[in-house]
């Protein structure tokens, strides 16, 4: 990073990429530094909030930044202005009035500057015109960080009372997770229905039968286990001038039958007769591009075209926004800002990608006027939708600059911009009214197809081609039929959601604000609540137990009608000026009589029970379900007088315990194969006296012991009883006490150096937690992460 020593102004944005962006546009009288994300915040332990006193929360140095606030001060102290730069969001408000409130720069020399992309004309647009700290932006984001403190911090201990340790909640998540739960039990709820479908095979080439040759092709798939593919079976049909149809109608009746004998009369009437054209129906429709990406419609089509998490995407966005080193041209942030509610688009980027589709996709792709998309009724407009920051720089110009997630995002965000500025799509869209005279009456079968005429913005933006293209066809022509079917058919459960429907819900119900669909689908994963299997969200025991205790007692927290209201009221604290400490009176007055309630009446979820199908084979009683530390599981309904218990499936199905081929190899006693919260595992048979167990891996194969963890000899700083040793996880060694699980204290590997001079120095082990931090400086913050996501805990942008 570039520094002046006669440069008077200091600029701070959140992080060393978007810094290194920007010094290279700003003279030699700025000097650009990185605050590293947020730099004081409530600690993490304790409230922090005096209820009593208006709400007014106690901010402390973020854990790990004392190093760098502090170059910030000597910086500050060195400057006659300051400019902070941090992002345009609520959240970037937030983290400039802490900056501001840290540095004590005197306020007629402080500005706030923002800009929606990192790119020459509006950095140098920002800086020419600085504003001041917008304090209603300020409270609203304190507002719901004190209101989502307060629902953490209050009912996370009686989680921790009534079900288990550890646990925890949260104003939105947990309601996302009632949203997950409920979506669960729909499904196990569900009751099939049986309905029959009898759908043709026509052909306008009566001459030939393509009877036997289609169930060739159908038959002959590469892969066994698969059916043909839609666009296989379409394109086959459309060399042999053929199509489907569903039957519509019998005898004047629309067609639905829920049973075999009903399906299989009109089946056999049909087999005999001869089909027609009864009536053709062709009309040029039009379809209009979709709208450039705002937060949430990013996350859902990189979820569905790539594959992405929304964490995954939201970071790979932040690299792109903050700046990527295009060689020659330097850094440059490719795509504006990614935190956004509003597909409004400047005129100067409007003015710019017509220019570019004229010039290198053709005239014909440029409508006559601008296209322009309906924002929601909160978004704000002063922000744009997500787009390139120039639309000349294509993906595959820069790709060799990108890595390969970066190229497949940056590509995602370019067609959907450049499409949504050309012309619509021309179709000409066929129906098809077959008709057969039978025993029962006419029977009308319906098939539909189109033609692109025009291709408009799907050159860019390619759609599914969901209809067939349908053969030449005239009213009273004569059809072979090449295949006639019967088949049954159920009814399907609601689908799980996905990442993409789960934002797109949390969306339509208002619940979260874009910027935070990322860190909410991450949290409930990290706390347990859910779990993503073949990419569907499914709630575990211990989220569905949650559920049930927090809307028992907290129905006002969990209401998703309660919780849009909330959401509207923090916006109107920065839009409509409301008074901060009203909104939060309003909420927390009943919320404290939910509380009250729920520490005097809650039960704890290990004294309840629920029925089950079961009965107990050692003293055939009826068996219960009970909530324990890994879940739920099967019990009998004597306990404690019976003490028999086995474990079950996510459905609750009994899972029954195998005798495996190996033996213990401390009592020599068959081992028993058994599921615990880990996974599958082996256990003696001669459990309670011999608790040898044995764990598997993923293909049931014994898995070596773990070695035993090597010591380093240097004590642990904050139980100063124990050892630091080093272990290993997946992600590699780590240092870790020797107390575990008494002192949990981690620390990166990186540090194991560090540490070993420091000892040698007589400077370890400091007297505190806070020294051991300054000594080792932000390493010490690098903990191993139990799964992708620690980074979202310590509310620092990734």
């Amino acid at each position: 990073m570039a520094k002046s020593s006669q440069a008077r102004s200091l600029v701070i944005v959140e992080s060393p990429a978007k810094a290194k962006t920007i010094n290279k546009y700003l003279g030699a009288g700025f000097e650009v530094l990185a605050s590293m994300g947020h730099v004081r915040d409530l600690p993490s332990k304790g409230l922090s909030v005096d209820i009593e006193a208006g709400f007014e929360p106690t901010y402390e140095i973020t854990p790990g930044k004392k190093r760098t606030v502090n170059s910030l001060k000597a910086a500050a102290k060195k400057c006659d202005r300051l400019f902070l730069a941090t992002d345009l969001d609520r959240e970037g408000e937030a983290i400039a009035w802490h900056l501001a409130q840290i540095l004590n720069m005197p306020e007629q020399n402080t500005y706030r500057v923002v800009f929606n992309s990192i790119t020459k004309n509006a950095i140098q647009q920002a800086f020419a015109n600085p504003g001041k700290l917008d304090i209603h932006r300020v409270m609203a984001q304190q507002a719901r960080r004190v209101l989502d403190r307060i629902v953490g911090y209050q009912i996370s201990p009686l989680l921790w009372k009534k079900v288990a340790r550890g646990l925890s909640a949260g104003r939105v998540q947990s309601v996302a997770v009632r949203m997950i739960v409920e979506k669960e039990r729909e499904i196990r709820a569900f009751q099939p229905q049986e309905y029959w479908l009898i759908p043709a095979v026509f052909s306008t080439d009566t001459k030939a039968d393509y009877s036997d040759a289609w169930k060739r092709f159908l038959a002959s798939a590469p892969d066994a286990k698969k059916e043909r593919s839609l666009a296989e079976q379409y394109q086959w049909l459309a060399e042999h001038k053929a199509f489907k149809a569903e039957l519509h109608q019998v005898d004047g009746q629309k067609f639905h039958s829920d049973n075999r004998d009903k399906a299989e009369r009109i089946f056999a009437a049909l087999q005999t007769a001869s089909f027609y054209v009864r009536d053709v129906t062709t009309k040029r429709i039009s379809s209009r591009p979709s709208p450039p990406f705002i937060t949430s419609t990013l996350q859902q089509a990189a979820a569905n075209r790539l594959g992405f998490s929304a964490h995954r995407t939201m970071r790979i966005a932040q690299q792109l926004y903050e700046g990527i080193d295009l060689g020659s041209m330097g850094a440059l942030g490719l795509i504006t800002y990614m935190r956004t509610d509003s597909t409004f688009l400047s005129q100067e980027a409007v003015i710019s990608v017509r220019r570019y589709i004229e010039h290198n996709i053709g005239p014909a792709y440029v409508p006559d006027k601008p296209n322009y998309y309906a924002s929601s009724k909160n978004a704000q407009q002063a922000h744009e939708a997500i787009r390139p920051t120039d639309p000349d720089l294509t993906p595959q110009q820069i790709s060799q600059f990108l890595t390969e997630e970066q190229f497949k995002l940056y590509d995602l965000v370019w067609r959907r911009f450049v499409s949504c500025q050309m012309s619509p799509a021309q179709w000409d869209t066929t129906s098809v009214e077959i008709a057969a005279e039978t025993s029962l009456g006419t029977c009308l079968y319906r098939t539909t197809g189109r033609i692109l005429v025009f291709d408009g913005f799907t050159r860019i933006w390619p759609t599914s081609a969901d209809s067939p293209e349908l053969p030449p066809m005239k009213a009273q022509d004569r059809l072979g039929l090449v295949d006639l079917q019967a088949e049954q058919h159920f009814t399907k459960p609601p689908a799980r959601y996905t990442e993409a429907s789960l934002v797109k819900a949390l969306e339509k119900e208002g619940i979260g604000r874009p910027s935070t669909y990322a860190s909410i689908i991450t949290t409930i994963q990290d706390r347990g609540y859910v779990e993503k299997i073949d990419r569907k969200f499914r709630a575990t025991d211990i989220g569905e137990v949650v559920t049930d205790k927090l809307c028992e007692f907290f129905p006002r927290v969990m209401d998703i009608a309660f919780t849009r209201h909330m959401e509207s009221q923090l916006d109107k604290i920065e839009e409509q000026h409301l008074e901060w400490v009203r909104v939060l009176e309003e909420f927390y007055k009943p919320f404290k009589v939910n509380l009250d309630e729920a520490a005097d009446k809650m039960k704890h979820a290990k004294a309840e029970t629920q029925p089950s199908d079961y009965t107990c084979p050692e003293c055939g009683k009826p068996m219960v379900y009970r909530f324990g530390k890994n879940g739920r599981f099967l019990s009998c309904s004597t306990y404690p007088t019976c003490k028999f218990a086995c474990p079950c499936d996510r459905d609750g199905k009994r899972i029954e315990e195998q005798p495996s081929e190996h033996l213990c190899p401390n009592c020599g006693k068959p081992m028993i194969q058994k599921t615990g919260r880990f996974g599958g595992f082996l256990g003696c048979s001669d459990y309670p006296n011999c608790k040898t167990i044995q764990r598997l891996d993923k293909q049931g194969n014994i898995m070596p012991p773990k070695p035993p963890a090597e010591l380093t000899g240097i004590p642990c700083y904050k139980c100063k009883n124990g050892e630091l040793v080093i272990r290993q996880s997946k992600r590699g060694p780590f240092l870790g006490c020797n107390k575990f699980p008494r002192c949990r204290t981690i620390v990166s590997m990186k540090q194991l150096d560090r540490l070993r001079t420091l000892q040698q120095e007589g400077r370890w082990p400091p007297e505190s937690p806070e020294q051991a931090r300054e000594l080792l400086g932000a390493e010490s913050e690098n903990k191993p992460k139990k799964s992708k996501k620690a980074a979202t805990k310590k509310k620092k942008k990734q």
